[in-house]
């Protein structure tokens, strides 16, 4: 449990309401799989706006479940932001979609939300 993402910080938003703790898990599994399939056709197709505005979304929650990525999240989001034709952010996507999908199974395993 809890190997690829935190709770300390979503318990505290909580208040260690287990209950509502198990509601924003819920959450992540439901939204976040969605942005991370548009952050990757974006990212795929150098939809500069798009990848900005995903990333931009992706960031809180990747921070609240401290998934380890959150300046590959910022990479991302400033590379279409500011359309940074000239960087290459293989390295930070892959690592930022690699985090996204080992939280999202360990998630759903540790809730039991299949």
């Amino acid at each position: 449990m809890e190997r690829h993402y935190k709770l300390y910080r979503v318990r505290e938003l909580a208040d260690n309401d287990e209950d509502f703790v198990k509601a924003l898990a819920m959450t992540f599994i439901e939204e976040v799989p969605e942005d991370l399939n548009l952050l990757i056709d974006a990212v795929k197709t150098k939809d500069y706006n798009n990848s900005y505005q995903i990333a931009h979304k992706l960031k809180p929650t990747v921070d609240l479940f401290e998934l380890g990525v959150l300046d590959d999240v910022i990479e991302i989001q400033d590379w279409g932001k500011f359309e940074k034709t000239d960087l290459d952010i293989t390295t930070s996507f892959e690592k930022v979609v690699t985090a996204i999908e080992k939280a999202v199974s360990e998630i759903k395993s540790d809730f039991d939300l299949e």
